[in-house]
């Protein structure tokens, strides 16, 4: 507990390094870069999938080449240099567009281009490969240093992974309060400039704790193996077939024993050996043979029920991204109509893209709750060491999320029946409605969060093969960046279809006063109570492996 206690303050450092900018992007975009709302909501959406995603790239090099101690290393640099370039740009006048008024027609506004552009993206991704390479190290890096082999070190795992949630949310409620307001306040200098720092100082907290580190030796690509195991697997069911077809021929042609001598040694018929894997996904098992067609393709007993593994946790994961889909909505549209809400708390005037605070604080109480309440509870009620199943837990979140895209419709219905009753609608001044009806969304969303976040964690850790766990781990942050390009997706579909010569599309205009968002929330609710029937199908099915039971 005391190295993994290093990996939860670097994880506080590092999330408030990603999300102090991501979070307020948006912002960044559209009134310093002068992109539209909608091209800033997607630039915004695909600079966070794009950093998720390439957490498989971290977990891969993690698994393969390098341990997860020297991914990290390389990833925070690389992200400390992105970091760089946009402060350097934020601070000079020169490498960003002209300054404009956008309620002044006559001058339209210049949007960044050219140089200025490939500098802003330049600086952008690179800082999205930091995070994934971070994403796809960091937590697998710390649930490393636990014993597996027993239950009291699988208990303290577990712990690892709630406490690793709820430091991810202390950097983001740093982020999302001081660091954004320091943004709008103080300009977007000062606000990369502190990302900067921050990643600069988890690099030193990191190393300070390498003393204590244990760092599992690299095995090999998994990728390697599971390619080997598929293609192995495909090849000798081919040979099988061919091998039956000829002896079925020589069954019904005259007899001739020299032929069918040779036919059977051009084409002989695998023996699988003594040891045989398991029934599940039978066709895997052709992968092993006593006769490989060639020494490459020869496949272990254990190497085919690995990739097994690894196939069972697919249908979990493709269901995890419609949730992630709707929390791409807490960066983008969200902090649009907050920003047009009356955001005063007393004397202080909230910054929107503040607004994940509620969802943050509330993680923080609920995730130390259940890790010393509900948890031990629920062992004693059920009798066994995960209390709560992991999938249970991804159920759950999967629930709020409907639960919240439900409420985030009514909200935006609330909201532009004010406007319209103010007379507000073409203008973007703050609306007579208090920013407060948008945490309800953020609670609900939030919530979701924590219970599928941690759940997932876990869960890939626990059932994937020891060589495999940090890829598999980094399919959770795939599983937001996929969230993430899905709800660019849809939002191009919707328009798409929606728009046409009668109608504006429902996410277009001058204001966001003027979309359908609250069409676009019931068609998101709709389709994640869909997307939970599909995950019930397989998480009732689904078997823990053997090691995740009592």
């Amino acid at each position: 507990m005391l190295a993994a206690s290093f990996v939860l303050a670097v994880e506080i450092l590092e999330n408030l390094a990603y999300l102090a900018n991501a979070s307020n992007l948006v912002t960044y975009l559209s009134e310093y870069m002068h992109l539209s709302p909608s091209k800033s909501a997607n630039n915004v959406t695909n600079f966070m999938g794009t950093s998720f995603l390439l957490a498989l790239l971290g977990g891969f090099l993690s698994d393969a080449f390098c341990t997860t101690y020297h991914i990290y290393l390389i990833s925070a640099a690389v992200e400390f240099l992105g970091l760089v370039i946009l402060t350097v740009q934020a601070r000079s006048s020169a490498l960003k567009p002209p300054a404009c008024n956008r309620s002044n027609p006559i001058i339209p506004c210049q949007e960044v281009d050219g140089a200025k552009a490939a500098m802003l993206f330049s600086g952008l991704y690179l800082v999205a490969l930091g995070v994934g390479g971070i994403k796809g190290s960091l937590a697998a890096h710390g649930a490393e240093q636990f014993d597996d082999s027993t239950p009291h070190g699988r208990k303290q795992r577990s712990t690892f992974f709630n406490y690793f949630v709820f430091c991810l949310s202390c950097g983001g409620l740093i982020a999302v309060t001081f660091v954004v307001w320091v943004e709008d306040n103080k300009g977007w200098v000062w606000g990369f400039g502190i990302s900067t720092i921050a990643i600069f100082l988890s690099i030193a907290v990191f190393l300070a704790g390498s003393v204590t580190y244990r760092n599992k030796i690299p095995s090999g690509s998994p990728l390697a193996t599971i390619s080997k195991v598929l293609v192995a697997a495909a090849i000798n069911s081919c040979r099988s077939r061919s091998s039956s077809n000829a002896i079925a021929n020589l069954t019904t042609s005259p007899f001739n024993p020299t032929q069918i001598s040779k036919d059977v040694k051009d084409n002989p018929i695998e023996v699988m050996p003594a040891e045989t894997p398991t029934k599940s996904l039978g066709w895997l098992n052709k992968a092993v043979v006593n006769k490989p067609i060639h020494s490459a393709l020869e496949c272990s007993v254990q190497q085919v029920e690995e990739v097994k593994m690894v196939i069972r946790i697919f249908p979990i994961f493709a269901c995890t991204m419609m949730l992630n889909c709707c929390l791409a909505q807490l960066s983008t549209f969200s902090v649009q109509q907050a920003a047009t809400m009356d955001t005063k708390l007393g004397a202080l005037k909230v910054p929107p893209a503040s607004l994940p605070v509620f969802p943050v604080v509330f993680i923080m109480m609920l995730a130390p709750v259940y890790d010393h309440l509900i948890i031990p509870f629920a062992r004693k009620l059920t009798k066994s060491e995960m209390g709560i199943t992991h999938l249970q837990r991804i159920g759950v979140g999967l629930v709020l999320s409907i639960t919240a895209m439900a409420v985030a419709a009514l909200v935006e219905i609330k909201r532009k029946r004010v406007a319209a009753n103010s007379g507000q609608v073409d203008m973007n001044n703050p609306l007579p409605i208090t920013f407060f009806w948008i945490a309800f969304q953020y609670l609900f969303l939030g919530s979701a969060d924590l219970f599928t976040l941690a759940g997932l964690l876990e869960f890939f850790f626990t059932e994937a093969p020891a060589g495999m766990r940090s890829l598999a781990t980094s399919l959770c942050w795939a599983s937001l960046a996929m969230g993430y390009y899905l709800s660019s997706v849809i939002v191009t579909i919707v328009n798409n279809v929606t728009g046409n010569s009668k109608n504006r599309p429902w996410l277009s205009g001058s204001s966001i006063n003027h979309y359908h968002l609250e069409r676009f929330y019931w068609l998101l609710c709709v389709l994640s109570a869909l997307n939970f029937i599909h995950y019930l199908f397989w998480a009732t099915q689904y078997k823990y492996s053997t090691r995740a039971k009592n």
